[in-house]
């Protein structure tokens, strides 16, 4: 892993692990965030909460931990909430601690550990959120990506609870649709944020979807309006695909399922 200062931002910090930039974190400001799809998620997240959740007593669980930006991030904003970080790599959890000003626990709980393992062994309804955001050499681990994994994810969310995924994709959107078909297996509802030139296949980008039991804006609904008013006002102007987008984008697409050896 490395760190770099940002040569644009004031106290801006880069994190990249294995050559991939992996976490952007500005000290002072912890709602200061620099990656795109990280405000995307933000933008989601925040309206999901706002229409059904108690902000006062959210559970966070993070899949993938990074610098914590995002924990760190939702402490500030939802300074009630409880966030929980799982981290594979036990010196990068030791590091981020040492480098940056991460709330401490209870606020951000840093656990190192598998993610999916962790998913595994979620106790039911014990969560509100659950964002996954792992990546491997610029990829999305296979097993955090299939039916079983967002079965797991479901069963720990409390009762209306939303799961979130940063969908890491080449231009063929061949992965992002199998991801959609599978989160359709398990939740009532999926949604998307992403640029116009990734929807449309044109680059290697993110995407992040949003899935629950609890319906989710409609592309005409006053919520969907004013995360789109959101979206627009970034660096990468980004739009929001309702259900019934998403579940065209995912016609025809096989979901992926854990590889049971022999």
């Amino acid at each position: 892993m490395e760190l770099f200062p940002d040569p644009y931002t004031t106290d801006g910090w880069l994190l990249s692990v294995d050559g991939t930039p992996s976490s952007h974190i500005v000290l002072g400001e912890p709602r200061k965030l620099i990656f795109e799809y990280m405000r995307w998620m933000a933008t989601g997240i925040e309206s999901f909460v706002s229409q059904h959740l108690d902000a006062e007593k959210l559970r966070i669980t993070h899949l993938g931990g990074g610098a914590c930006t995002l924990a760190r991030y939702f402490a500030d904003v939802y300074p009630g909430s409880r966030n929980t970080v799982v981290e594979l790599d036990r010196e990068l959890a030791r590091l981020v601690r040492e480098w940056f000003d991460i709330p401490r626990s209870p606020r951000v709980k840093i656990r190192v550990d598998d993610a999916r393992a962790v998913a595994q062994d979620f106790t039911p309804a014990s969560r509100d959120i659950i964002i996954r955001d792992v990546f491997t050499d610029a990829e999305t681990p296979y097993n955090l990506s299939t039916v079983e994994f967002f079965a797991h994810c479901h069963r720990g969310l409390a009762p209306g609870g939303l799961y979130v995924a940063n969908c890491g994709d080449n231009s063929d959107l061949k992965v992002a649709r199998a991801e959609v078909a599978g989160m359709l297996e398990v939740f009532d509802h999926v949604a998307a944020i992403a640029d116009p030139p990734m929807l449309k296949g044109r680059r290697y980008g993110n995407i992040v979807f949003l899935a629950s039991d609890t319906p989710l804006p409609d592309a005409a609904s006053p919520a969907a309006a004013e995360m789109t008013r959101q979206l627009l006002g970034g660096g990468v102007p980004a739009h929001y695909r309702d259900a019934a987008w998403v579940r065209r984008f995912a016609s025809g697409a096989k979901p992926r399922h854990d590889v049971v050896a022999d």
